[in-house]
C-alpha cells in the first residue's frame, strides 16, 4: 500500500509498476526479518527468505500473466463496432502511439499488429502487440484478419517513404491515419489527440437541441423550395435537411458558384433522386429574381443570403444596405407577388438594439417581413433571430484555429465580451422549426442557454491543441472592434415573450411598423445607395432605425492593460464539457 502497488491498473503494468511490487514485498519482509530478530520467532531464516522469493515472483508473475491474458483474450470480448487496428512502425512513435490507443476509452482502434521493415523486430513484441512483418505483407494483413484502420506511425520518414507506404495501404479498404512529422508533433502531447476533429458541440457547454420533424415534414414533404444564399454555412445546411424530406425541388441560390457547385455535388451523392436545381444569381438583381420566381413557382422560400461581417460592413456601409436590406425587400416583394406561402428570414441578435450596420440593417430586414405581413400578404412572412453559428463562414472559432496552427498570439477584443452560441444543426432546425410554425409577421426566438465567454472558448481551443493558455500561446486583448458590443441580447425593451409548443422556441412581441414612414426609409436608402455615400447611408440608416446607436470605438490595449485582463481571465477557466 505504502509503495503505490494498488494505485495502477494491471493490464497497463510496465517496469516501474513491477519494481513497486518489488520494492513493497522487500519492505515488508525486511520489516518482518527486523520483527524476527528482535523477538526471536521460532520461524527459520531459509523459510523466510523462502517465502520472500516466492511472494514476491507471485506478485509479479501474476500481474504479467494477466496482462498478457488480457491482451490475447480481448479480441473475444471487444465490441463489434471495434476496428481492428493495424501500426505501420514499431518504434518509439509506433509505441506510444499504441499506449494512447489502449489507453482510450472508446474502442474505435484495437490494435491488432505491428508491421516494420527493421527485421531485428519481426516476431518480437511491444507493449503486448506481436511485430507481424515487414510493410510488404499489409495487403495480406488487412484481408486475413479484415483489418478497418491503418495508423502510419513513422514521423521521420522521407516523402518517398511516405507515398510508398500510401500505396502499399490501397486496395485494402482500410481508413488510413497518419502520424505528422517529426517537426509537426507539438511537444510530445498525445499522439492520439493530434488525429482529432475539434467538435464544436463540445465548445457549447450545453447539450444540443433537437426538434421534432413532424410538423417541418407536413411544410417540406413534395414543395418547391427556394434557398437564397444557398451555399453559405446556413444554406448548404438548410439544403441538407430540407432534402431529407423528400421536397419537390430544391433551388439553390447564390451568387458565388464554387460554393453553389460544392452543395449540389454533395447532395447528388447522399440524395441521388433528389431534384435540385442551382442558380446563380444575386438578390439584388430583381428582374433576375423575377424570372426566377416565374419559372419556379416556390412554395416556401429561406432568405439566408446576406453579407453578415461586422468590421467590414463597417466600412462598406452601403454595400450592406443594397444586400441586406435591398436583396431581403426583392425577395419578399416577389413571395407577395407570387403568393409564396412563407419565407422565413434568417436575421440575428445582433439586430437587436444594433451599434454596427450590419446588425441595423437586419432589423430592417426584420421591419421588412412586419411591414409585409402588415399590408395584407397572402405570405406568411417571418424572421428567426438567433446568436453567432459555431464553425460558419467568417466566425471566430476558425479565426482561433488558424491563430493557433500559425503559433499564435491568439487575438480576442475584450477580457469579458460574451456571445450566445449555436450550431449549424441547431440554427437549421430551429430555421424549419419557425417555417412550420409561422402564422405570419413573428420573429422566432431560441432559448440558448448561458452566454459563452469568448475568452473562456479561446482558452479551451488553446487546450484541445495541447497548449497551456498564457502560457504556451499567448493571448492578445486587442480591444471593441467599431460597432461591437461587449454584450449581444435577444430582446428589445420594447418586445416581450410568447411562449410556443416548443419549450425551447419563443416569439418576440412587434413593435408596429408606420407604413408611409417606411416607405420614405426605403426611397431614402435607394438614393443613399446610388450614389455611394457611406456617409449618408448611416444617417439614413439611423433615421431607418431609431435603436441603432455608435458606441464610442475602444483602442487596443497597452502592456499593463494586457497584463491585468490576462489575469483577470486566467483565474477561472472552466474546462471543455
Amino acid at each position: 500500500f505504502l509503495c503505490g502497488v494498488y494505485c495502477s491498473a494491471w493490464r497497463f503494468e510496465r517496469v516501474n509498476g513491477l519494481m513497486k511490487c518489488v520494492l513493497g514485498t522487500t519492505v515488508g519482509f525486511g520489516a518482518f526479518f527486523a520483527f524476527h530478530s528482535i523477538f526471536k520467532t521460532p520461524i527459520s531464516d531459509v523459510y523466510n527468505f523462502a517465502n520472500y522469493v516466492a511472494s514476491t515472483f507471485g506478485i509479479v508473475a501474476v500481474r504479467i500473466i494477466y496482462g498478457y491474458l488480457y491482451v490475447v483474450l480481448k479480441p473475444y470480448f471487444i465490441s463489434k463496432n471495434a476496428g481492428a487496428t493495424l501500426i505501420v512502425g514499431a518504434g518509439c512513435a509506433g509505441r506510444m502511439l499504441l499506449e494512447d490507443l489502449q489507453r482510450s476509452k472508446d474502442e474505435v482502434y484495437y490494435p491488432i499488429y505491428f508491421v516494420d521493415d527493421d527485421q531485428e523486430k519481426i516476431n518480437k513484441t511491444t507493449c503486448g502487440v506481436k511485430v507481424y512483418g515487414t510493410t510488404l505483407l499489409i495487403p495480406e494483413i488487412c484481408k486475413k484478419l479484415k483489418i478497418k484502420n491503418i495508423w502510419l506511425a513513422i514521423p521521420s520518414a522521407s516523402d518517398a517513404k511516405r507515398m510508398k507506404l500510401r500505396n502499399a495501404c490501397d486496395g485494402c479498404n482500410c481508413v488510413v491515419r497518419e502520424l505528422p512529422r517529426v517537426n509537426e508533433l507539438i511537444r510530445q502531447k498525445s499522439l492520439l489527440k493530434q488525429s482529432k476533429k475539434l467538435k464544436l458541440e463540445d465548445l457549447l457547454g450545453r447539450e444540443e437541441i433537437h426538434f421534432e420533424n413532424k410538423s417541418v415534414e407536413d411544410l417540406i414533404n413534395n414543395s418547391v423550395c427556394l434557398i437564397t444564399g444557398g451555399g453559405g454555412s446556413i444554406g448548404s445546411e438548410l439544403c441538407r435537411q430540407i432534402v431529407k424530406f423528400d421536397p419537390k425541388k430544391i433551388i439553390i441560390l447564390d451568387i458565388y458558384e464554387n460554393n453553389a457547385y460544392d452543395i449540389q455535388q454533395e447532395l447528388k451523392i447522399s440524395s441521388p433522386n433528389a431534384d435540385i436545381s442551382v442558380e446563380i444569381a444575386s438578390v439584388r438583381d430583381y428582374d433576375k429574381l423575377n424570372l426566377l420566381f416565374n419559372k419556379y413557382r416556390p412554395y416556401v422560400v429561406f432568405h439566408a443570403a446576406a453579407h453578415k461581417h461586422v468590421p467590414l460592413m463597417e466600412d462598406n456601409p452601403e454595400e450592406s444596405v443594397k444586400n441586406n436590406i435591398f436583396g431581403t425587400y426583392n425577395v419578399a416583394t416577389l413571395c407577395d407577388l407570387y403568393k409564396v406561402k412563407k419565407m422565413v428570414l434568417i436575421s440575428t441578435d445582433k439586430a437587436v438594439n444594433p451599434t454596427n450596420v450590419m446588425g441595423a440593417t437586419k432589423r430592417f430586414c426584420e421591419m421588412i417581413m412586419q411591414y409585409m405581413s402588415q399590408k395584407g400578404s397572402s405570405t406568411e412572412f417571418t424572421a428567426v433571430r438567433f446568436g453567432n453559428v459555431l464553425g460558419s463562414n467568417g466566425s471566430v472559432i476558425p479565426l482561433f484555429k488558424r491563430q493557433i496552427e500559425a503559433g499564435g498570439p491568439v487575438t480576442v477584443t475584450h477580457p469579458d465580451i460574451i456571445r450566445y452560441f449555436m450550431t449549424i444543426p441547431e440554427a437549421v432546425s430551429l430555421l424549419l422549426q419557425a417555417g412550420s410554425m409561422a402564422k405570419g409577421s413573428e420573429i422566432f426566438i431560441l432559448d440558448m442557454g448561458e452566454s459563452i465567454k469568448i475568452t473562456t472558448l479561446a482558452e479551451n481551443i488553446i487546450k484541445f491543441y495541447g497548449y497551456e493558455p498564457y502560457v504556451e500561446m499567448p493571448i492578445v486583448f486587442t480591444g471593441l472592434r467599431p460597432g461591437e458590443k461587449l454584450f449581444e441580447e435577444l430582446l428589445m425593451d420594447e418586445e416581450g415573450l410568447q411562449s410556443t409548443l416548443n419549450e425551447k422556441i419563443f416569439i418576440g412581441n412587434q413593435i408596429a411598423i408606420e407604413p408611409i414612414k417606411f416607405s420614405e426609409n426605403i426611397k431614402e436608402l435607394e438614393i443613399a445607395c446610388k450614389s455611394n455615400n457611406s456617409k449618408k447611408v448611416v444617417q439614413c440608416l439611423h433615421k431607418a432605425v431609431p435603436t441603432y446607436i455608435v458606441p464610442e470605438r475602444k483602442v487596443a490595449y497597452s502592456p499593463l492593460q494586457q497584463e491585468k485582463c490576462m489575469e483577470k481571465s486566467h483565474q477561472s477557466v472552466p474546462a471543455i464539457k
